[in-house]
């Protein structure tokens, strides 16, 4: 009886040495990270110092020289899908964003069945933050900022707005927690000043997601007279505001990165720069331009078209990341990694859950950007649409137009990244095959929320029933 007390002292002795040292280890472990997260809108892949550009980034340089280059980090096509992705983990096709963008006259918006990165992150114990452009939904405030997860939010909740007067269709889009406000000021210098006053008065032991959104280099192409001066030598006007836009931009994300090193957040702190889609390279998808005395000034480098499209030129776009001690300074992350991971792979660093009710499309990613592991990744979904797809399988890419006469292409993109050399009649089992894929995701789409909603319109003015004049003038405004 006695060696059998003996043994369970004994037994409890060891459990509670263990369960001692297994406090001593969460103890030991590094507090979750705060995260900046950084979007551009509608920046060309060249465009940035350290590809090449002579647009001036010193600031993203820097970040990128002291961080990882993210050569194969795929978005969407268009800012609504792209943000809807990021912040969802879920491609667009699931939940009725797949087509376009959201317009000033919609009235849809994100789903509020979609859990999004905001709300995750605070259940994790992060203060959640958002400065700059919003464009998932306007129309309700169950689809703003502060409803889908964020503590506070300024900026703009449309897609594009001038940057002087912060007014899109001559109505003001300018809200500080969910009120107008009027103000003076640049919106990319205000974006940036308020990232930086957030940072200045957060406390810096609970961790801070923060997510800047910069409407940036967007149309229409506006610029502060200081900086346009800095490119008095580039006679093209559109291609001179765009570079002076740029690099205004520059200088704020200086500023944030200033903040967080005079707080002494920033050894802690992971910093995340993407744009959300390529650049404009046709009229079509620039928004409000003047192309009647210069051109369409984004640059995509190698890559094929721009915004609006599938094609490379549309999807693969310039991307960061930066960890001072935990993302090698100078890396090349050659590996393909879509937005959607990022929502899988910022909350694993957070510590929180990942369990949910609807399935996850993104994959964690972090070992491939912190320790160049090959990526997890071997599908890219470009988009599903009613009358577009882009597939990614390995190095093949299948580009499928579905409106007569239709058309699909395959490329290699090892051999071909400019999608030059269509091998789609040279390889017809493997279209074949990217096809059954493309219908299998398909038959899991959503209808798509603009065209349910154009059709709407459609039959009220068809059958005489628009509400008022205001309605009839927004469905004539809108494309």
């Amino acid at each position: 009886m006695f060696r059998t007390l003996r043994g369970l002292f004994a037994l409890a002795a060891m459990l509670s040495l263990a369960c001692a040292g297994e406090r001593a280890a969460r103890a030991d472990e590094s507090p979750p990270p705060h995260i900046v997260y950084i979007i551009s809108d509608d920046q060309g892949w060249k465009d940035v110092g350290y590809h090449g550009s002579d647009i001036q980034t010193p600031h993203l340089d820097r970040l990128a020289r002291s961080g990882a280059r993210l050569a194969q980090f795929y978005s969407q096509p268009v800012c609504t899908q792209a943000r809807a992705a990021l912040l969802t983990g879920r491609y667009p096709f699931r939940y009725g964003l797949q087509t376009a963008v959201i317009p000033s006259a919609g009235r849809y918006g994100l789903d509020p069945g979609e859990r999004t990165l905001p709300q995750a992150l605070k259940a994790a114990g992060y203060r959640t933050v958002m400065s700059g452009k919003w464009h998932l939904g306007h129309a309700d405030r169950a689809f703003w900022p502060q409803q889908r997860g964020f503590d506070y939010h300024y900026g703009a909740l449309l897609g594009e707005i001038d940057y002087f007067t912060h007014s899109a269709h001559g109505h003001v889009d300018w809200v500080r927690d969910q009120e107008p406000v009027v103000e003076e000021g640049y919106v990319t210098a205000l974006i940036g000043e308020e990232a930086v006053r957030q940072i200045e008065s957060h406390d810096a032991q609970v961790p801070l997601f923060l997510y800047v959104a910069f409407t940036a280099p967007h149309a229409p192409y506006q610029a502060p007279a200081a900086y346009l001066d800095r490119y008095a030598a580039v006679l093209d006007p559109n291609r001179r505001a765009y570079a002076a836009m740029l690099t205004c931009m520059d200088d704020q994300v200086g500023r944030i990165v200033d903040a967080l090193e005079r707080r002494g957040m920033r050894e802690r702190t992971l910093i995340v720069f993407q744009s959300d889609n390529g650049g404009p390279r046709s009229a079509a998808v620039t928004g409000e331009v003047d192309t009647s005395g210069g051109q369409i000034p984004c640059d995509n480098g190698p890559y094929r078209d721009g915004k609006g499209s599938v094609y490379e030129g549309g999807t693969r776009v310039i991307a960061l990341a930066n960890w001072p001690g935990r993302v090698p300074a100078g890396a090349v992350v050659d590996a393909p990694i879509h937005v959607v991971d990022m929502y899988p792979t910022l909350l694993g660093l957070a510590g929180a859950p990942l369990a949910q009710e609807k399935p996850v499309d993104g994959l964690d990613v972090w070992r491939t950007i912190a320790q160049g592991a090959p990526s997890p990744r071997t599908e890219v979904v470009y988009g599903i649409g009613p009358f577009l797809a882009g597939l990614r399988q390995g190095d093949w890419k299948l580009v499928w137009r579905t409106p007569l006469p239709g058309r699909i292409e395959l490329f290699n993109l090892a051999a071909d990244p400019g999608e030059a050399h269509d091998l789609a009649n040279a390889e017809p089992a493997r279209v074949a095959d990217m096809q059954k894929r493309v219908r299998e995701l398909a038959a899991q789409a959503v209808r798509p929320l603009l065209l349910t909603e154009a059709l709407g319109w459609v039959r009220r003015v068809a059958f005489g029933s628009v509400a008022t004049p205001e309605d009839a003038e927004e469905l004539a405004r809108e494309p």
